[in-house]
Parts: structure tokens; sequence; C-alpha cells
């Protein structure tokens, strides 16, 4: 993933493609900081651009179908 120019504005189809490799990442079991750390945007950044597309977010903790009950 190439990092972003933190503070130009994504509009436009570069949002749309944004947003489709945020989600791809997102339902891949990425968090959203790691997703913002890697891409070089703020955390608020790729929550918005998740909810604006709706993505359904995870509760805090993350996924907890992957934890292991012991």
């Amino acid at each position: 993933m190439e990092r972003q120019e933190s503070r130009r504005r994504i509009v436009g189809d570069e949002r749309e493609s944004l947003a489709a490799e945020y989600a791809r990442r997102y339902d891949a079991g990425s968090s959203i900081r790691a997703i913002a750390a890697e891409s070089g945007r703020s955390y608020g950044f790729v929550h918005r651009v998740l909810a604006e597309n709706g993505i359904s977010l995870r509760a805090r903790g993350g996924d907890t179908k992957r934890r292991n009950p012991n």
C-alpha cells in the first residue's frame, strides 16, 4: 500500500479506490490503526472512509471469533 500525503484531499474515483482497498484489508482482519499507519493517513480518515462506504465496523477489541477461549 502506498503512503499518501496526509494533508491532500482525497475525492472522487481516488477515494472510491482507497475505500475498496481499505475495506478489503479491514475484512481480511487488519485493524483501522494498522491500515492508517501503513497508508500514512489518520485513524479518523480511515474510519470515516470505511463508514461512508457502509462497511460494518468491528466492536472495540477486534475480532473476538479468533481468540482462544482458554
